[in-house]
């Protein structure tokens, strides 16, 4: 991660700023309702790829804060229900997540091999099943009172297909953004 006296520098803020307002977009205002049993059931969305970015590119800190910001900064504009501290949780740990796997992995060997597509999808997958099939179907029971085991196989299978979508798209683009990150 870059820093200059123990602090993040300007240029890695200005960064993550936009991962922060790409996330924003994506989230609030890029996304489909898929409708199960005629109800919109399952929002699908890549706010959580610039978030998973700004981990894998700056760290779990820069991650975290990037998190802490597209969702705050995001509920302000376009609140999609009531606020919840769990979902700002969530959103940090977005970042926190493939920051620690990126951390884990080491500046060892070539930018290549670091974000090789089976470590990008390992990283993905770990956050997906903690945050989405975990945390959040938990976050959602809790405030709309449904059974978390109900809510539990339509986020499965979003899961299913977000993942490797995800990963795709973020191995993408780590590969061509690899002069824009901190890491080495």
């Amino acid at each position: 991660m870059q820093r200059e006296g123990g602090k993040i520098n300007l240029r890695t803020m200005v960064k993550a700023g936009f991962l922060v307002a790409i996330s924003i977009v994506m989230t609030r205002f890029a996304y489909i309702m898929v409708p199960l049993a005629g109800v919109p059931a399952l929002r699908i969305s890549f706010g959580d790829v610039p978030l998973m970015m700004s981990g894998f590119m700056f760290g779990p800190l820069v991650g975290g804060l990037t998190g802490l910001a597209a969702d705050i900064i995001g509920f302000l504009i376009n609140p999609q229900g009531p606020y919840h501290p769990g979902f700002t949780l969530s959103s940090i740990l977005w970042g926190v997540i493939p920051g620690i796997f990126m951390l884990m992995y080491g500046n060892n060997g070539s930018y290549e091999s670091r974000f090789s597509f089976k470590k990008i999808l390992l990283a993905v997958a770990v956050t997906a099943v903690v945050i989405s099939l975990g945390l959040n179907t938990y976050w959602l029971s809790n405030l709309y009172g449904k059974g978390f085991f109900i809510l539990l196989p339509t986020r499965v299978i979003a899961a299913l297909i977000s993942i490797p979508l995800h990963s795709i798209i973020i191995r993408y683009l780590l590969k061509y953004l690899k002069n824009y990150a901190s890491v080495s």
